[in-house]
């Protein structure tokens, strides 16, 4: 890589860490492309070299936290010795819950932003540097030879919806129980889940 093209990156990735702490401390509402600006060290202007908006930053934010999380998922699955798909899916689904449990402010930002429109537009059709193409990891779990699924996209929709849905209230307010107890309940459903869309 030049030192331009590192130069572009390193003020794009400044831009993104400094909208992401102003949305998680103000909201999206109470940031202005200004603060995003100079909170990062550069010129308002040069904002615009790299987004249209404050909405396509947060859109572009959301699909960059959500690949670094299938990302270490998909790092930590290469290491484990599981063959089956569905379990292969429950690992990486359980590896997310707990980097979420982790990091409740990247929960915080990521379930007040994240619908199926962002998220399939935005992460599944990602343009982002060095963003992990998570689609076409998906694909290539459910294209193995085990077992052949029907309609794919509803299968991974129902699956985020489900985990995103109910780990919020679980793991920030231990609602109605605190995320390990949650947890067995919630990956009988994603098997129920895939088990509906798997042919037989």
């Amino acid at each position: 890589m030049s030192k331009v093209e590192l130069n572009k990156k390193q003020k794009r990735e400044s831009l993104l860490d400094s909208a992401f702490d102003l949305f998680i401390k103000n909201g999206i509402n109470k940031t202005s492309i200004a603060d995003i600006a100079k909170n990062s060290g550069v010129a308002k202007g040069t904002f615009y070299l790299y987004f249209k908006d404050k909405y396509d930053i947060r859109n572009i934010l959301i699909a960059h936290k959500a690949s670094q999380l299938f990302a270490s998922a998909d790092a930590a699955l290469q290491k484990e010795k599981i063959t089956d798909v569905i379990e292969q899916i429950i690992f990486i689904a359980n590896h997310i819950i707990d980097d979420l449990n982790k990091d409740k402010s990247l929960l915080l930002f990521v379930a007040k932003n994240l619908s199926w429109g962002i998220f399939k537009s935005s992460l599944i059709n990602s343009k982002n540097y060095d963003d992990l193409d998570f689609y076409d990891i998906y694909n290539k779990l459910i294209n193995q030879d085990q077992y052949k699924f029907i309609d794919p996209e509803i299968m991974i929709f129902m699956i985020i919806e489900l985990i995103s849905s109910t780990c919020y209230s679980s793991i920030l307010y231990n609602e109605p129980v605190e995320i390990e107890k949650l947890k067995p309940y919630l990956f009988n459903s994603v098997r129920a889940i895939i088990n509906e869309h798997v042919v037989a």
